[in-house]
């Protein structure tokens, strides 16, 4: 065995200290964790709504204002990923997973503890950046879920750890409901605590598994030295790959643009439902209790979980059949195309979620006919995100894909932050049905997205000027000092430039 390849390679195939071939229980329970840590996060944005009332009522402020406490959240969530991602990237998985949750913590239990609506709000907001890292390391294309499993057997495990953080707001506001209802909006707070504190616990145990990391520590065991970006290399190659990547991705690229857009629109009505739902349920004709409201919301998880099915049965039917054609072809997967087959139909299950909520909720109509309306609206939202992350990592490749998921990341959860705000307005001065029902128009109009994708899918890939570059290697000089030049002291213009002539690649 060389020195060169103990440095940057696993010693064979079946080398046990390759997350790949760990045994299938250890590898599932490093994906369960980080799935319920983002189960938990997630959960932490509904499971506020439900005291919204209590909360305005304590601080003596108005329903807007109320709603900031979820806004707040909501924004640390977008944007906390700069800075966990390349922590992550740095000093591995494992690090940030079991420092990030203590952090998390303490800033709830300091939201539950205040005595002012600003510390409360500044406490969720610092939660909401700490509580990031679990949605954001375990990502498709490049996180956990690709350090223990290849890409033809990552959809499953996949489908699970995406059920995780979309289930999370589901039960948010059933847990949260009670909870404020019979001991008051501070336990709403408390419940994020409890949960999290024992997946934390759970959590302990964890191995390491990003495969550099790994290789890294087992180099310095064997006394090697391994070769890596130092200094301001380092900090170039972080600025790159965790900022001006996704911005430049989300800017030039026709395929992150457009699914960004339908996907973020899609996540942030689903926000908007935290604030509707209780606008119509507790209401007349409704008239609903705190707790009832929230049993509302297990419409949402059982679309979801619907979704989750339908994952798992189009990759056993229908990628896995292509995948083994592609690689009979000598390819090394199916076209990246066949992830859109989730997309186009719930592209369809979204309009007619939104439009069946709509117009049954009102009087004369029984409560449980709207409450099926937002089945078929979680059931496309959820295939819309996961067909669109899988197909974006296929066309991009895991580093490329990753910074594409992390600006359609920013973009989903900014939406989602700021679409609660000006719900209960909207449906004061149009009424729940055509309020609901713009929403609706507003999805038809973005549907044709995937099938779009689908019909043209060579001629939009060709265009594309990522994965043709990243084989053109001897062009990142060109790249890096223009970035460079930028940084020191170009200013917007240079922003500018960098973002609209200049792909930037690992």
């Amino acid at each position: 065995m060389s020195t060169a390849l103990s440095e940057v390679d696993w010693d064979s195939l079946e080398d046990p200290n390759n997350p790949h071939n760990w045994l299938f229980a250890l590898k599932m329970y490093h994906v369960i964790i980080p799935g319920l840590s983002g189960f938990v996060v997630t959960f932490g944005t509904s499971v506020y709504t439900p005291a919204l009332l209590s909360i305005t009522s304590h601080f003596g402020i108005s329903w807007t204002a109320g709603i900031l406490g979820l806004t707040q959240y909501t924004l640390g969530l977008a944007f906390g990923p700069v800075i966990s991602a390349p922590l992550s990237g740095r000093f591995g998985r494992k690090l940030v997973y079991i420092l990030s949750p203590p952090v998390f913590m303490f800033f709830i239990l300091g939201a539950g503890f205040s005595r002012s609506f600003g510390s409360f709000l500044v406490c969720r907001l610092f939660a909401g950046l700490a509580g990031s890292p679990a949605l954001a390391v375990a990502t498709t294309g490049a996180g956990t879920t690709a350090d223990l499993f290849p890409p033809a057997k990552r959809a499953k495990v996949t489908t699970f750890f995406l059920m995780a953080p979309f289930a999370g707001p589901s039960l948010g506001p059933v847990i949260g409901g009670f909870a404020t209802q019979y001991k008051g909006w501070r336990w709403s707070q408390w419940c994020i605590l409890f949960i999290f504190l024992t997946v934390y616990i759970g959590a302990l145990p964890m191995k390491e598994t990003y495969n550099k990391v790994i290789l890294k520590h087992r180099a310095k065991k064997r006394g090697i030295i391994a070769p890596g970006p130092l200094g301001s290399a380092a900090v170039k190659k972080t600025v790159i790959q965790n900022f001006f990547r996704p911005v430049h991705m989300f800017l030039t690229e026709p395929v992150v643009f457009f699914l960004s857009l339908y996907t973020a629109f899609t996540f942030a009505i689903l926000f908007l439902f935290f604030a509707a739902i209780p606008y119509v349920f507790e209401r007349s004709p409704y008239s609903f209790t705190t707790s009832q409201t929230g049993l509302v919301f297990l419409a949402i998880g059982l679309g979801v979980l619907l979704a989750g099915i339908t994952g798992i049965l189009i990759d056993t039917n229908i990628y896995q059949a292509q995948h083994r054609k592609a690689t009979a072809a000598d390819q090394m997967h199916a076209q990246p195309e066949h992830w859109l087959y989730k997309a186009m139909i719930g592209s369809l299950g979204i309009p007619v979620g939104l439009f069946w909520f709509a117009w049954t909720a009102n009087a004369g109509v029984h409560w449980a006919i709207p409450v099926v309306g937002a089945i078929p609206f979680a059931w496309g939202n959820l295939c819309l995100f996961f067909s669109s992350a899988m197909y974006m990592v296929d066309c991009y490749g895991p580093l490329n894909g990753a910074s594409a998921i992390a600006g359609n990341g920013i973009f989903r959860y900014t939406l989602g932050a700021v679409f609660p705000l000006f719900t209960v307005q909207m449906y004061e001065r149009i009424g729940i049905g055509w309020a609901t029902s713009l929403l609706g128009f507003v999805s038809i109009l973005m549907l044709p997205i995937p099938w779009v994708l689908f019909k043209y899918r060579p001629a939009i890939r060709k265009r594309s000027r990522y994965p043709a570059m990243m084989r053109l290697r001897a062009r990142r000089t060109r790249r890096v000092r223009s970035l460079s030049r930028w940084m020191s002291g170009r200013g917007f213009r240079g922003l500018v430039i960098t973002i609209y002539t200049v792909p930037l690649t690992s």
